[in-house]
C-alpha cells in the first residue's frame, strides 16, 4: 500500500499509541539499559526529536518523504524490542540503548532509514538470538533521531509496512535479516457484515475512550475517515492495551477482516476491564464519600455532647467497643448486626435502660472466643497416660478417647463426638471427664442439669429486660475462653419440663454435630459455631432420657467396681487424696492391701466408691487429730483398731441365710445405684385359687407374676404340682422392704421358681441368685446391667448365678477374677431353671 506523502513527519491521520498501565510502558525512573522500548511521555520527546536539535541532526528540517512499501530492500538492519509490538501507521519514540541495537539504528541512518523491528519472545533476555525474535515484525521508518549524554538514543519510527522474516544472513556486530514484505491486499466494496464489523469496532472504542475519560472527537474523526477494515484494524490495535503474544497474532494476520475481527474481540475484553474498573472506582469513592459524612457527622455529635456537659468518658467507651468488635473475629454477618447494635447505643442517652442492655450484650459479643482455639494434644501415647494415671480399668471408654484423639489427628476439620456415661453413682464419670480433657489439653466445665425446668437456662433470655443473659452454653464457653472445650452435662437423666419449657428438646440442637455449627442462643440472636465443643454427658440410668436426646449420643456404660478394682482404687488414688486433705503426710498412715479390702467388704456395699472415700477420710481424721495432739506418725490401722476407729462391721457375709423356707427365692435387682438383692417370698393357704400381691410392686412385676402362675398351672404334671391347686389354694407374693417401691422386667425367672418352690414344698438352694424374664411359652428373655447384678451377688456370698442364655454375650465384660468366685450358668427355657434352683 503506498503511502501519500505529508509535510510532516508525523501523519495528522495517525493515533500516537499511549503507554500501557505498567505492561508496555516503562518510565524514565526505570528503564533498563540495552534495550529499546516504548517511550512513557510521547509529546515531549517528539518535541524534542523534531525541534532544532532534531532538525540540525537531518539537516533539511521537518520535510522527511514517507516510502513506498514497495521499494522496501530485501535486506534490513534489525532491531530488536521488547514489551511492545509496533503495527503499520503508528508512530511511536523508542530508547535505544544495547550496542547491538544502536549499531542497527546507525546502520539504517547510513542508508536509506528502513529498520526491521521485531519484538522479543522473552523481554527477560538481554542479548537475543534470532531463535528468541518473532519471525514476523514490521518495517519502520526512522523519521528522527537524538544522541543522548550516556551513549543511548532516542529515535521516533513509523511503521510502514509488514514483514516475514525468511532467514537471517548476520549476527555480528547487528542483526540483519532477509525478510519479504507483507503487502496489504486491494480493499474490496464492504458488504452489510463487513460494514457492521467495522461500525461495531468504532462503537466500541468510542465506549472505551469514553470510560477511560478520553476526549473522543479528534480520535473518532480519524477513525470515521478510515474505511479499510485493514488499515482501521492496525490503527486501533497500535492503541489498545494488549499482551505481546495478543498483539503480536494480531501481527501476524494478513487478511484485513479476520484482523478487524481480532482486534474487535480485544475491544469487548477492553470494554469489560473498563466497566468493571470504573465500578470499582465508584464504589470506592462511594465508600469513601460516606466514611466522610460519618465522620464528619459524628464529629458533630461530639461537639453537641461536649456542649451540652454529656461527653466524659462516653466517646472512649464507644471507641473500645469499636476496636473490641474489630477485633473479635466474629464472621461477617454477626459483625453486622454488632456494628448496629453499637450504632444504636450512640445514638441514646447513656443513662436509659435500653443502653445498658445493648452496652452489655456488646460486651458478651466482644468476649466470646469467636476463633480462638486450644490446641490438641495430639500426643496419642502421651494421652493414654494421663487417662492410665487418673483412672484404673475402664478400658473402653480410655479405647474411644484415644480413637478420637487418633481421627483428630488425620482429620482435624472432624466434628466433636457426643458422649453419654452411663452408670451408678461413685464409678468416676464426672471426674473422667476431666482427665479427658487434660489428655486432649483443652478447658474443660461441668455442668449439672439436675433439676433443669426452664428452657431458656439453655437457649438464654432474649433481650427484652434489664438482667437477661446467654444459656448456660453460651456462658460456659465465655468462661472457657476458647470455642473448643471439653463441657460436661452432668446428670441428664435429671431434666425436668413444666410450662416455662422442655430444657431437653433445647439440648437437641446443642448435642447434634449436623446443626449445632449455628446455634442460636436467643440473647445473642446470631449463630455460634458448637461443631469444635466436645460435649460428654452423664446419667445414672437411660429410662427417663427421650429417644430423640439418646439418638444422638454416643452411649458408654461404666458399670461398679469389683472387690479387687475397690481395693486397688482406693490404694491409688483415694488414700493419697484423703491424706492429703486431712493435713497428714503420706507415709503417715500405714494400711495394709488386706485392710482396705476389709473396709470395703465390711463397712460398704455400693457399686461406686463414695462410702469407700468416707470411710477412709474418716480414718485420716481419727489420724490427723492424733498428730494434732501431739503424736508421732506413722499410724497404724490394724485389724484390732479399726473396728475401734469405724465401729462394728456394717455389712457380714454371714448374712445370708444357710438354708431357705419353701417358697422362697433369691432374685438380682438393678438400680440405679448399683447391683441388689431381692428376696421373693411365695406362701399358699386353703382357698379359691386368689393371687395377692404386696411389697409396693410396679405393673411389669404384677404382669410377671401372672406369667409365673401361668406357667406353673400349664407345667404342673412337670413339677409335680397338684393339677387342682388353683381351685384349692390361695397365693400370697410379698417381695420385702415393702415401702421401697419395685419393678423392672427381671423378676420373671425367680417368681416361677418362689411359686413352684413353694407349691411342691421344696426349698431352693440358698447360694444362688437369678435374673431373667420369662414369656408364657417358657421362654428365659434376656435382660440388662448383668455386671452390677453378678457384682451383688458376689458381694452377698452367693456361689452361683442364673442368667438368660441370650446374656451370655455379656459375660465378656466380668473380670476374670469375679467370675472365679462365683458360677455362672445360663438357661434358655423355665424348664431348665427348677433342676438347678431347687436344694439337692
Amino acid at each position: 500500500m503506498s503511502q501519500k506523502k505529508k509535510k510532516s513527519p508525523i501523519r495528522p491521520t495517525s493515533i500516537r499509541r499511549k503507554p500501557s498501565d505498567g505492561e508496555n510502558d516503562t518510565p524514565r525512573d526505570r528503564e533498563t539499559p540495552g534495550e529499546a522500548h516504548q517511550g512513557e511521555d510521547l509529546p515531549d520527546i517528539i518535541e524534542a526529536l523534531t525541534g532544532p536539535a532534531g532538525a540540525s541532526l537531518f539537516g533539511e528540517g521537518d520535510d522527511m518523504p514517507v516510502r513506498n512499501p514497495a521499494d522496501i530492500p530485501e535486506t534490513l538492519p534489525v532491531l530488536a524490542v521488547r514489551d511492545i509490538v509496533v503495527f503499520n501507521y503508528m508512530i511511536l519514540p523508542l530508547f535505544v540503548g544495547r550496542e547491538k541495537s544502536v549499531q542497527a539504528v546507525d546502520a539504517a541512518l547510513a542508508g536509506d532509514r528502513y529498520i526491521l523491528i521485531l519484538t522479543q519472545k522473552d523481554e527477560a533476555v538481554e542479548d537475543p538470538t534470532p531463535d528468541d525474535l518473532y519471525r514476523t515484525g514490521t518495517v519502520g521508518m526512522i523519521m528522527r533521531m537524538l544522541k543522548m549524554p550516556d551513549g543511548r538514543l532516542k529515535v521516533l519510527v513509523q511503521g510502514l509496512a509488514r514483514a516475514k522474516v525468511r532467514r537471517f544472513t548476520s549476527n555480528d556486530p547487528y542483526h540483519i535479516a532477509e525478510l519479504t514484505p507483507i503487502m496489504e491486499p486491494e480493499a474490496d466494496p464492504l458488504t452489510p457484515e463487513q460494514e457492521a464489523l467495522v461500525r461495531s469496532s468504532r462503537e466500541q472504542s468510542e465506549r472505551i475512550l469514553s470510560l477511560r475519560g478520553i476526549s473522543s472527537a479528534d480520535i473518532m474523526s480519524v477513525l470515521n475517515n478510515v474505511s479499510e477494515p485493514g488499515r482501521l484494524a492496525d490503527l486501533i490495535a497500535s492503541n489498545l492495551r494488549m499482551k505481546v503474544e495478543a498483539a503480536q497474532n494480531i501481527l501476524e494476520c494478513v487478511e484485513p477482516l479476520r484482523r478487524l475481527e481480532l482486534v474487535n474481540e480485544q475491544l469487548l475484553k477492553e470494554v469489560e476491564v473498563a466497566s468493571m474498573q470504573n465500578k470499582i472506582q465508584a464504589m470506592a469513592k462511594e465508600g469513601m464519600d460516606k466514611a466522610q459524612r460519618d465522620f464528619y457527622l459524628r464529629e458533630q455529635m461530639k461537639a453537641i455532647k461536649r456542649e451540652l456537659g454529656d461527653d466524659g468518658d462516653e466517646s472512649e467507651e464507644m471507641e473500645g467497643l469499636r476496636k473490641g468488635l474489630s477485633a473479635s473475629g466474629m464472621p461477617k454477618e454477626v459483625m453486622k448486626e454488632a456494628f448496629k447494635q453499637l450504632k444504636r447505643l450512640e445514638s441514646m442517652h447513656a443513662e436509659s435502660s435500653e443502653a445498658t442492655v445493648i452496652r452489655t450484650y456488646l460486651d458478651w459479643m466482644i468476649d466470646l472466643p469467636w476463633k480462638k482455639l486450644s490446641r490438641d494434644r495430639l500426643d496419642i501415647k502421651k494421652a493414654e497416660e494421663i487417662l492410665n494415671d487418673d483412672h484404673y480399668d475402664l478400658e473402653k471408654v480410655k479405647e474411644r478417647i484415644l480413637e478420637y484423639l487418633s481421627v483428630r489427628k488425620l482429620n482435624p476439620r472432624m466434628k466433636g463426638p457426643i458422649l453419654c456415661f452411663v452408670g451408678p453413682p461413685g464409678v468416676g464419670k464426672t471426674s473422667l471427664g476431666r482427665s479427658i480433657a487434660r489428655s486432649l489439653g483443652r478447658k474443660f466445665h461441668r455442668m449439672s442439669l439436675g433439676g433443669m425446668r426452664d428452657e431458656a437456662e439453655i437457649r438464654g433470655h432474649r433481650r427484652t429486660y434489664i438482667g437477661a443473659m446467654p444459656g448456660r452454653i453460651i456462658q460456659a464457653i465465655k468462661q472457657c475462653g476458647t470455642r473448643n472445650p471439653v463441657i460436661m452435662l452432668d446428670e441428664i437423666d435429671k431434666l425436668g419440663s413444666d410450662f416455662r419449657g422442655d430444657p431437653s428438646s433445647a439440648l437437641l440442637e446443642v448435642l447434634d454435630p449436623e446443626q449445632n455449627y449455628s446455634f442460636t442462643d436467643h440473647y445473642l440472636n446470631v449463630p455460634f459455631d458448637l461443631s469444635k465443643v466436645m460435649f460428654i454427658c452423664t446419667a445414672n440410668m437411660l429410662d427417663s432420657i427421650p429417644g430423640p436426646l439418646m439418638d444422638r449420643m454416643e452411649v458408654i456404660r461404666i458399670p461398679g467396681y469389683t472387690e479387687q478394682e475397690k481395693t486397688v482404687i482406693t490404694r491409688r488414688y483415694i488414700i493419697p487424696r484423703q491424706t492429703k486433705e486431712n493435713g497428714l503426710e503420706p507415709e503417715e498412715l500405714v494400711i495394709t492391701d488386706k485392710l482396705v479390702s476389709k473396709v470395703v467388704r465390711e463397712y460398704t456395699r455400693e457399686a461406686g466408691l463414695r462410702n469407700v472415700e468416707r470411710e477412709i477420710g474418716t480414718l485420716c481424721r481419727k489420724m490427723a487429730r492424733k498428730k494434732a495432739e501431739g503424736e508421732k506418725g506413722p499410724f497404724k490401722i490394724t485389724a484390732n483398731n479399726l473396728y475401734k476407729l469405724l465401729g462394728p462391721p456394717r455389712f457380714l457375709d454371714d448374712e445370708k441365710e444357710p438354708i431357705l423356707p419353701p417358697g422362697v427365692a433369691v432374685g438380682l435387682a438393678w438400680t440405679p445405684v448399683g447391683g441388689e438383692i431381692l428376696h421373693i417370698e411365695v406362701t399358699t393357704m386353703p382357698g379359691k385359687g386368689k393371687l395377692t400381691l404386696t411389697g409396693k410392686l410396679g405393673d411389669v412385676m404384677k404382669e410377671s407374676a401372672q406369667a409365673a402362675l401361668s406357667i406353673a398351672r400349664a407345667r404342673a404334671d412337670v413339677y409335680g404340682i397338684d393339677p387342682n391347686f388353683a381351685d384349692n389354694l390361695d397365693i400370697h407374693v410379698h417381695v420385702p422392704a415393702g415401702a421401697t417401691p419395685k419393678d423392672g422386667p427381671s423378676a420373671g425367672v425367680t417368681l416361677v421358681t418362689a411359686l413352684i418352690s413353694a407349691l411342691t414344698d421344696t426349698p431352693v438352694s440358698p447360694d444362688l441368685a437369678m435374673t431373667g424374664e420369662i414369656s408364657l411359652r417358657g421362654r428365659v428373655l434376656p435382660v440388662g446391667g448383668i455386671k452390677e447384678k453378678i457384682l451383688a451377688a458376689v458381694s452377698r456370698g452367693m456361689k452361683k448365678v442364673l442368667i438368660p442364655a441370650q446374656n451370655k454375650k455379656d459375660l465378656a465384660e466380668i473380670p476374670d477374677e469375679l467370675r472365679k468366685r462365683i458360677t455362672i450358668k445360663t438357661v434358655e427355657k423355665v424348664d431348665e431353671i427348677w433342676p438347678l434352683a431347687r436344694l439337692k
